[in-house]
This record gives structure tokens, C-alpha cells and sequence, in this order.
């Protein structure tokens, strides 16, 4: 009896419902943050270059490249680098010995052009004058018949190309001097590299004919020698040329 008359009060009387929550429960919770965006998303977009600007590259790089292949055909007409080391001596100890001359003859303040041109135009009259001359003396004291003629040739010949081989050495000074006071250097040039070797060569033949009576067959061989040394000394004067137009 007990257990039906308490069914019939829950059910007559049923439990309160349970109390709503605080407003203000869930403020102290941490919201859920946004994800957060690429680390690249901040970048802008890399455009794409103008069809201008590859042209002005594209032209750009063939001018470098064309500037490389004048170089590499320059400076393969000869082994350079090899004679290089072996033929010019060190070029700060040359520097040491002409630089105070140099220093001196920028005081003196003399026209450009006579600094600049003076050696070549010497060098060229050397060259043609006692060079050219000398060497036709050679050939007729080789192939001429007239005895006076080969006579007087063979006086004359000697003291040409001897007093070529002086000036040369001398103005292989002028030369080192005028690189120098135009703060140029004054072994790094194909000129200067052909220079040494002509005023070797011509040492060498110098020296020859002092040994015909002993060898007649030197003559063929001292002839054939001037004739390249003279060859040599062309190139030479066109790469002294080609090195004065280049500052």
C-alpha cells in the first residue's frame, strides 16, 4: 500500500524541472581561432616578364657572348699563355725600375697625343726605313751579280739591321714608359709578348753570320731567319697599333 500511494503522488506530483545554466558559464572558455592562412598567401604573385624585357635580356646575353668570341679570337692567334711565363720577366720589378722616369715625364706635361703615338711612330720608321731597306740589302747580296753592287751591300747591310736591333731595344723602353704613365700595364698585351720574341730572334741572327765561313749552308738559314723576323715584326706593328686604339 505504501509503495502504490507513493506512485500515485510522483505522478500526481512530478519532479521540478532541473535549473537553467548561469548566463555567463561558458564566457571564461577559449573560442576555437580561425585556421591560419598560408604561409605564402601574404606573397604577391611573381608576374611573368614582359616580352620587351626578354628581348632586351635575350640581346643582352648574345652581346656578352659575341664579346667573349672577339676575345677568344684575339688571343688565340699566338700560344700566349704559354711563352708567357718564359719570355717576359716579372712585371712589378720592370714597374719598380721605369716608374719613377714615368712619374718624371708626367711633370713635364707634354700633348697627349706625342705620349701616346711618339713610340709607334718611331718604332714604324725604324721598322720600314732601316728594316725594309736592310732586308732588300739581304736579298741582293743573295741573288745580285754586280760585284760593286753586292760590294756595297754587304757594307751596308750589317749596319742597318744592327742599328735596327738598337732602336728596337731602346724603344721597347719608350714603350714600357708610355703604358706607365698612362697607367696602363705593359705586359699583358699580344704586342709586348711579340716584341720579346723578335728582339730574341734578332740576338740569334746576329749571331750567324759569324759562323758562315765555318757552315757555308748558315746563309740559307740566316736569310730565311730575317725573313720571318721581318714577318714577325709586322705582326708586331699591327698589334702596337690595334693595342694604341684600344684606350
Amino acid at each position: 500500500m505504501a509503495i502504490l500511494s507513493a506512485l500515485r503522488v510522483s505522478m500526481l506530483y512530478p519532479p521540478p524541472p532541473p535549473p537553467p545554466p548561469p548566463p555567463h558559464a561558458h564566457a571564461h572558455l577559449p573560442r576555437a581561432r580561425a585556421p591560419s592562412p598560408t604561409p605564402h598567401a601574404h606573397l604577391p604573385r611573381a608576374r611573368a616578364p614582359s616580352p620587351k624585357k626578354q628581348e632586351s635580356r635575350i640581346g643582352a646575353s648574345r652581346r656578352e657572348d659575341e664579346t667573349i668570341c672577339r676575345e677568344t679570337c684575339l688571343y688565340s692567334v699566338a700560344p700566349y699563355p704559354l711563352l708567357f711565363a718564359a719570355a717576359l720577366p716579372g712585371g712589378e720589378a720592370v714597374k719598380s725600375i721605369f716608374g719613377p722616369f714615368a712619374e718624371l715625364v708626367k711633370t713635364w706635361n707634354l700633348p697627349d697625343w706625342l705620349v701616346h703615338w711618339g713610340h709607334p711612330a718611331n718604332m714604324a720608321v725604324v721598322l720600314f726605313a732601316m728594316g725594309g731597306y736592310g732586308t732588300y740589302l739581304g736579298f741582293r747580296i743573295r741573288f745580285s751579280d754586280d760585284v760593286e753592287e753586292k760590294a756595297k751591300a754587304k757594307d751596308l747591310h750589317p749596319k742597318l739591321l744592327g742599328g735596327m736591333f738598337f732602336f728596337f731595344a731602346l724603344g721597347a723602353t719608350g714603350g714600357i714608359t708610355a703604358l706607365l704613365t698612362s697607367d696602363k700595364p705593359i705586359f699583358e698585351s699580344p704586342h709586348a709578348v711579340t716584341g720579346f720574341i723578335g728582339l730574341a730572334l734578332l740576338t740569334v741572327q746576329s749571331i750567324l753570320p759569324a759562323l758562315f765561313e765555318g757552315n757555308p749552308g748558315l746563309r740559307m738559314a740566316h736569310g730565311l731567319l730575317g725573313s720571318s723576323i721581318m714577318t714577325l715584326f709586322l705582326v708586331h706593328a699591327a698589334l702596337g697599333l690595334q693595342l694604341g686604339l684600344s684606350f
